[in-house]
């Protein structure tokens, strides 16, 4: 993206009013010296992100939801806000919470100011070989999840954040929300699967009994952390879906797609995690429950089920296409549907094992 002016008149950014937004961060941060440059962001959600450079270089990162008309919860600035206020001052790596203005007449939304963090986002393969030397991947990876054993480590109600959600019969929840968005999906899609609906009536029979509910991301990824220079975790992004409920099925969400095998990277060559270089699922798997004292013997059900959620997200995704409350310009519709039936299969794979496994 090229240089912007710091001229007032000239600068432009979706969903911001310049003037009226620096005003108020003039007003409410201090040792910020607006005009500043604005610079887009992409990624995050779709949500529109800035990087904020003021006339002494001083970096800031303003977010705030998407224009038009959004679901209900999506794109919540006041979850993100309370989780990235609350988790800093435990150490948890997270930019630095600076302010909230709930005042809709400054750009017609809620946004918030957060310091900005060095390090980069991996979203593939190319990314990885380029920004993390091969002799430190292990290094990055035991950082990687190690930051999650320490966000499941933290009480909600100690920190603040014991008010964000219900804690208990988290799969339940869930299971409830997106077998809802697989039925309302089913006939804008025109596309069902058996398996969802046999899936669903197993997780709900047999979700494990849930422990003390903790802080999950819902999300957590290369995709949403900053790789530092050192090639460990600098921040960890994009709270907005975050919830309270079970860290084991937060733990199976991050390694559903970790490679075990060689099959496996062969399978997904573009993935962050093939690269080369790093340790397998069920070592990072023992690592975390190393340093959370929690048992892992049932993996392969959250597993199952995170796999079954992902084949509903990516329905309901399939069937807005469908309807035309997306744009399907340079979408390949044969391979999103595809990935709602791979998704199925793996999520029959691992419930498979699970059954078969006789550890527990």
């Amino acid at each position: 993206m090229s240089k912007q002016s710091n001229n007032p008149t000239e600068r432009q950014a979706e969903g911001y009013d310049i003037p009226a937004v620096e005003s108020w961060i003039e007003q409410n941060i201090s040792g910020l010296l607006p005009p500043f440059e604005w610079k887009r962001l992409e990624g995050g959600h779709s949500n529109l992100t800035y990087l904020l450079s003021d006339k002494n270089n001083k970096k800031v990162v303003i977010r705030r939801p998407p224009k038009g008309t959004l679901l209900p919860k999506a794109h919540d600035m006041s979850r993100e806000w309370a989780l990235i206020s609350c988790l800093g001052p435990t150490g948890f790596p997270v930019p630095k919470a600076f302010s909230i203005c709930h005042n809709m007449d400054i750009t017609g939304a809620i946004f918030y100011v957060m310091g900005f963090s060095d390090g980069r986002a991996l979203t593939s393969a190319q990314e990885t070989s380029e920004w993390v030397p091969l002799d430190r991947r292990e290094i990055l990876a035991n950082s990687f999840i190690d930051t999650l054993a320490d966000l499941h480590a933290l009480d909600p109600d100690e920190i603040g954040l014991g008010s964000l959600s219900k804690k208990e019969d988290y799969i339940g929840r869930q299971v409830k929300s997106w077998y809802g968005s697989w039925l309302s999906s089913i006939e804008p899609a025109k596309y069902d699967d058996p398996r969802a609906h046999e899936l669903k009536e197993y997780i709900i029979e047999n979700a494990p009994a849930q422990g003390t509910a903790r802080v999950v991301h819902g999300d957590y990824g290369f995709h949403n952390c900053l790789v530092g220079a050192e090639s460990t975790i600098s921040a960890v992004l994009d709270w907005e879906i975050s919830t309270l409920g079970d860290p084991l099925a937060d733990l199976a969400y991050t390694l559903k797609s970790w490679p075990e095998t060689v099959e496996d990277i062969a399978a997904s060559p573009a993935a962050p995690t093939s690269a080369g270089g790093f340790p397998a699922r069920s070592s990072l798997a023992s690592r975390y429950a190393e340093r959370t004292k929690l048992r892992i013997n049932k993996l392969d059900f959250y597993i199952g089920f995170n796999h079954w959620k992902s084949a509903a997200i990516v329905h309901g995704v399939y069937a807005r296409y469908l309807e035309g409350k997306k744009s399907s310009k340079g979408i390949d519709l044969d391979e999103l549907r595809a990935r709602i039936t791979m998704s199925l299969d793996a999520a029959v794979a691992a419930i498979d094992r699970y059954k078969t496994d006789t550890t527990f």
